[in-house]
């Protein structure tokens, strides 16, 4: 297993290759959680997570002859930054192959880095597979993303910086795909804080650890459906299992709206731009207040962002949020009934984000239209006074 001493080798080899990442402290998650709550924001690390450390210790011991041979891995836009800034820094040459539906920008930051992109599989597990056959066929180097005990020394040295920063923490949340940032954080609070809890945190509709850790080895998740593509990881790797096995990690699972309205909450509140696998400690944290003892460190492990998806998500943390409402109104068939119900909303100080008139729906009576119309809320309370109001003015509503 990976010990104390490697990740503190990997902390020197790292020593201005890497950022020292800041941690924040948050007055919203510290009022929600009911203990002092601090951000480690890795989404501000070089290459935009925590992924170059393992990369670059990883590469950085290898032999001349590996490093001719030039390297591949395979990624779903994290790792394959972080491997292409540590093979432009070290002079290697790096093939990334990553799946077909991998977001523009983190494709485009890959090759900007001066790795070439190979775009195969649907998932960083059938990636991996393309990966693996290149490296037979080229004789490359293939640089696993979290399978390797050099990877998790580099991203133990998250731990270490933990500890120097925040001295006192008591409970460290991490997001959790391979395992091999949450292995790397678990050896150094083992050998530096033994009384630390540290919590994996995996997203429900990928979570391969929690029936893996039961059964004792690694087995396949069920499904891998998440916004979170960063730790939508189907197998665990056998390097870090053994450590998180062997330390007895508790994961936790959290839910796609727990995943959105945490990253909507850092956003807004903490003025910081994490990607859904990024934010899913703060969603662990906000999902079960009052179950972390403070102080309470979350790792924002990467902030590669692609623009479509924040508004999707952001959207989506919107409505999770209830600040968004769609409601299907029927009205009579006449002139000016429309007109009528938007004046009533605006009397509400709801706002109209988009409205449909329909017609055509066999359950309306010859003199009714139904109307479905999204409104832009402040909030639960506020969505329940404006369905109030409009109950309250003989307006026929489901929510």
């Amino acid at each position: 297993m990976t010990t104390i001493e490697d990740v503190r080798r990997a902390a020197a080899l790292l020593d201005g290759v890497a950022e020292r990442t800041p941690v924040e402290s948050s007055r919203a998650l510290s009022e929600i959680a009911g203990a002092r709550v601090l951000l480690k924001c890795e989404n501000l690390q070089r290459a935009g997570s925590f992924k170059i450390r393992g990369a670059y210790v990883r590469m950085s011991g290898l032999t001349d002859d590996e490093r001719a041979r030039g390297v591949v891995a395979a990624s779903a836009g994290n790792h394959a930054q972080g491997v292409a800034l540590a093979a432009r820094l070290l002079g290697i040459d790096a093939m990334v192959v990553m799946p077909v539906d991998a977001a523009l920008p983190k494709i485009a930051a890959t090759r900007e880095y001066g790795a070439r992109v190979e775009l195969a599989g649907t998932s960083v597990d059938e990636a991996l597979q393309h990966a693996r056959a290149y490296a037979e066929r080229t004789g490359a180097v293939l640089i696993h993303p979290f399978d390797h005990p050099d990877v998790v020394a580099g991203q133990g040295t998250i731990g270490l910086e933990i500890v120097e920063q925040v001295p006192d923490v008591a409970t460290v949340l991490v997001p959790v795909g391979g395992g091999g940032l949450a292995a790397g954080v678990v050896t150094a609070l083992a050998a530096l804080r033994p009384q630390v809890r540290v919590v994996g945190v995996q997203a429900a509709h990928a979570a391969s650890y929690p029936a893996s850790l039961a059964a004792g080895h690694p087995i396949p998740a069920p499904e891998l459906r998440t916004m979170a593509d960063g730790i939508a990881v189907g197998l665990p790797g056998d390097v870090p299992f053994d450590v998180l096995a062997h330390a007895g990690i508790e994961i936790r699972t959290v839910s796609e709206e727990d995943l959105s309205r945490a990253l909507l909450l850092v956003a807004e509140r903490a003025k910081l731009l994490v990607e859904p696998s990024g934010a899913a400690a703060v969603a662990a944290l906000m999902a079960a207040p009052g179950q972390f003892e403070g102080p309470v460190v979350a790792i924002l492990s990467g902030g590669n962002m692609d623009p479509q998806v924040l508004l999707r998500v952001v959207r989506h943390g919107l409505a999770s949020a209830g600040r968004f409402l769609w409601l299907h109104v029927r009205i009579a068939d006449r002139p000016g009934a429309l007109a009528d119900l938007l004046r009533d909303l605006a009397a509400t100080g709801a706002n109209v984000m988009h409205v449909s008139h329909v017609r055509t729906q066999g359950e309306l009576a010859v003199d009714e239209v139904a109307i479905e119309v999204q409104v832009e809320t402040k909030g639960p309370d506020h969505c329940s006074a404006v369905m109030h109001a409009l109950r309250a003015a003989g307006y026929r509503l489901t929510d």
